[in-house]
């Protein structure tokens, strides 16, 4: 099967040439499904053109896709190279695998349909496993390859032939339900790093916005595989808040750190917003930012680290806060995401979904070689009261580009327990999935609360895989992408009535 990619096109043509060589004003890429509640899945992709109405054709069977959806959302932002069309499919059965094309490619002999399986009912207790990544960057000439630019470390490379995560995820996407990215989704910022360390040819500030959409269009063309076919469930990092990394120096000109080169359109989470859809709506949520879902024997939410704290505290992409990124809020009614996020947990069923997870980009735990500029001790403030008082099982996060598995903690305290049975939540940090600056540092000897950890010394990039047994047993795989061993695995129990 031919496919065409935006970041092949991009290359084949000049800008300029893009309204003309797009056939038919519309060229498919970056499919990707998210869950829309047990009977919803939204449906997402990007052309050149923007779609009067967009529409999605499915069915049952490939060859008889019967039914339709579609909606009037075909959006764009300043500096963007493509239309972002979302269409929410409402009304299917649960656990249920359709098929499904937008109505563009319908024409095109090439293309033949995708599917997707829709979420498991709350309450089933069906074994069921989940792929994690957190700061998963593109991969190859823009990003994590064989070799880099000045200034950074060789273990922080591939070898050569050596398995990427995307590619390991997509080698094993068969033995899991859906794919969680907490943050960090490209590292298109990383752009003016790349050029000034050698690794990318250098361009005009004007013209650096090209630069960063290109990295951008090659992850999500890299992701497609993937997203086309499992649902892809977001949440946001300090690396979808601007284009240049946090600030930019221009020691010629005396431009300060701290002023912006960003164009419009690059600031305030602007690309995040515009590309993704989650089930907010059918959560209470707010946007992209958080939300939650129930899959099976689980209920999933997603936590915004990055603004929108609340309770006088100044979140870290916040004017003031640490990454000083200006984004945000999201929400104007004052401490809107912890007043929901204590009345989504207060009503999750244990019955049901006995399990709950969390995941939110920022960790609190970690034994890290710069803790003091990776640790978010204000999330920590805002948000484990309440992962305590309701009981959450497991918190996931990333922004360290380590993987270390701790105890189950409660203020700062281990639980006794261990994984036997504990009452305070299991935190784990991955975010050794990969991208251009490659793994960080550990703190050695780890935290006393810590059980396992890898960093730059192992020279190896992976992923998390959660397996839900039953009501009572979970384990926890780390998954080295470059040969698909499981390097770290775990398993919590929990006493269930």
């Amino acid at each position: 099967m031919v496919r065409f990619t935006l970041a092949s096109l991009l290359a084949a043509v000049g800008l300029a040439q893009l309204s003309q060589a797009a056939t038919n004003n519309t060229i498919n890429s970056q499919l990707r499904l998210a869950y829309a509640g047990n009977t919803g899945m939204y449906v997402s992709w990007n052309t050149f053109e923007k779609l009067d109405k967009p529409t999605v054709h499915y069915g049952l069977v490939p060859n008889d896709l019967n039914m339709t959806a579609s909606s009037n959302v075909s959006v764009t932002y300043p500096t963007s190279l493509t239309y972002n069309n979302h269409v929410k499919i409402t009304g299917l059965k649960p656990d249920t695998l359709y098929y499904y094309l937008p109505e563009h490619l319908l024409h095109m002999q090439s293309h033949c349909p995708y599917n997707f399986t829709t979420a498991r009912p709350a309450g089933q207790s069906k074994e069921f496993s989940v792929a994690v990544v957190v700061d998963l960057g593109t991969m190859g000439a823009q990003g994590l390859t064989t070799y880099t630019g000045t200034g950074v470390s060789v273990n922080n490379t591939l070898l050569p032939g050596e398995i990427n995560t995307i590619q390991s995820l997509e080698k094993f996407q068969s033995g899991f339900d859906f794919l969680w990215h907490p943050g960090d989704i490209a590292y298109a910022d990383y752009w003016l790093k790349e050029e000034i360390q050698g690794f990318l040819p250098n361009t005009t500030i004007a013209e650096g916005y090209h630069v960063y959409e290109s990295i951008l269009n090659d992850f999500y063309d890299e992701m497609t595989p993937i997203t086309a076919v499992k649902p892809y469930m977001v949440g946001p990092g300090n690396h979808e808040a601007n284009c240049d990394n946090g600030g930019y120096t221009d020691k010629t000109n005396n431009i300060p750190y701290n002023v912006s080169i960003c164009m419009p359109g690059q600031t305030n989470f602007t690309g995040y917003r515009n590309h993704f859809r989650m089930p907010s709506a059918e959560s209470g949520g707010t946007g992209n930012f958080w939300y939650s879902f129930n899959h099976g024997m689980t209920h999933f939410v997603q936590v915004d680290t990055e603004t929108d704290l609340g309770h006088g505290f100044i979140a870290p992409d916040e004017p003031g806060g640490v990454e000083a990124e200006n984004g945000g809020p999201f929400n104007t009614t004052l401490d809107a995401q912890t007043n929901w996020l204590e009345a989504d947990l207060a009503k999750v069923n244990r019955t049901e979904t006995p399990w709950v997870i969390v995941s939110g980009h920022r960790p609190w735990y970690l034994s890290h070689a710069n803790a003091s500029g990776t640790i978010c001790w204000t999330c920590k403030d805002v948000f484990e009261p309440l992962f305590i008082k309701y009981g959450v099982d497991l918190v996931l996060s990333g922004h360290a580009h380590v993987y270390e598995r701790q105890n189950p903690l409660a203020n700062g305290v281990i639980d006794p327990a261990g994984l036997n049975n504990p009452k305070a939540p299991w935190y784990i940090t991955n975010g050794a999935a990969g991208h251009y600056d490659g793994l960080d540092a550990l703190q050695y000897p780890l935290m006393d609360y810590s059980r396992f950890g890898l960093d730059t010394l192992n020279r190896t990039f992976g992923w998390s895989r959660l397996t839900f047994h039953n009501h009572t047993h979970m384990t926890h795989d780390f998954v080295a992408s470059k040969s698909g061993a499981v390097l770290d695995q775990a398993t919590l129990y929990k006493a269930r009535k």
